[in-house]
């Protein structure tokens, strides 16, 4: 069979010798030789400057004349003394610091930074409810009206009745009036509890009267109350 021959065999030939440096390996290069009159001078790096422009038949080079649109700048001379006695004289006098002198040897110290000088109070939001004090509270009231709308549509549902005002007084009345007759008889029992009998009418009298005080205290602090049938 014959043998397997790349198609890029030349190519590859042709950019091998082309990449070739010669005297690479076989001693030095070629090269000219310089000449002794080509030494470095003093000054050969330096960057040269262009020449100037010279006169041209013995008359000066004119700048070129400004556009329509050029405005020079003109300096004005202010009198800075009678600028500044105006000042003065117009201007608001200056206002005396006000000092606190608190020793015999005279030691002050400026009053406004103190805590002395009422300087809060004269603000002109000083006792104004902040806005988002404001904000809050309204949000507060929302959130309770929503509330109380919830409660009273499970109410509804529950069919709860509410307790009116006049049967609420009544009831606290009742209570009240119950805790102090349980108070009074608590108040008359023995200072000696030495039998059994004595102390179990002791202990019945004292949790009558701390569930009275926990209905009492529940009545008064809602004002709406339900009952369910």
């Amino acid at each position: 069979p014959l043998r397997y021959i790349s198609k890029l065999k030349e190519l590859v030939k042709h950019e091998a010798e082309k990449n070739k440096s010669p005297w690479k390996t076989m001693g030095p290069a070629k090269v000219a030789v310089p000449s002794p009159n080509d030494f470095l001078q003093k000054r050969s790096k330096d960057p040269k400057l262009a020449p100037k422009k010279k006169e041209q038949d013995g008359k000066r080079l004119l700048p070129l004349l400004p556009p329509r649109t050029y405005h020079p700048v003109v300096h004005i001379k202010k009198n800075f003394i009678n600028k500044n006695a105006v000042a003065v004289i117009t201007g608001e006098p200056k206002k005396p610091r006000h000092f606190c002198v608190d020793t015999r040897q005279g030691d002050k110290y400026l009053l406004e930074p103190s805590g002395l000088y009422p300087k809060y109070i004269k603000k002109k939001n000083y006792g104004v409810i902040p806005k988002y004090v404001i904000r809050r509270n309204e949000e507060m009231k929302r959130e309770e009206e929503e509330y109380q709308a919830r409660v009273l549509e499970q109410l509804k549902k529950k069919a709860m009745k509410t307790l009116s005002e006049e049967e609420r007084t009544n009831i606290l009345k009742a209570l009240k009036k119950k805790w102090e007759e349980i108070n009074h008889a608590y108040q008359g029992l023995p200072i000696l509890t030495d039998t059994r009998y004595k102390r179990m009418h002791k202990e019945e009298l004292e949790l009558q009267l701390t569930q009275l005080e926990h209905d009492i205290a529940a009545i008064e602090k809602h004002k709406n109350i339900y009952i369910a049938d």
